[in-house]
């Protein structure tokens, strides 16, 4: 299991930290944010494969900003993976 940090960009939370394993997402931790939305997005991508998270959330926007913290998550596994 390999462990990733990554720091977001135009969202509110702070850092996105998750552990990687066999392609599958496991402990995903954001910091800062709306901690109860986030808290949410981390259970519902626990154990799935990255690539189906990356389809699922990516571009997703938040408000008037062009990204958000689901599409940050994605900007982080596309990270670790490369």
């Amino acid at each position: 299991m390999s462990e990733h940090i990554y720091t977001p960009r135009g969202v509110c939370s702070r850092q996105i930290e998750f552990d990687l394993e066999e392609g599958r997402i496991h402990n995903v931790r954001f910091t800062g944010g709306c901690d109860g939305n986030l808290k949410a997005i981390a259970k519902l991508v626990e154990g799935k494969q990255a690539c189906e998270i990356i389809d699922l959330l990516e571009g997703n926007t938040c408000g008037p900003r062009t990204t958000s913290c689901a599409d940050q998550l994605v900007r982080a596994l596309k990270a670790a993976s490369a």
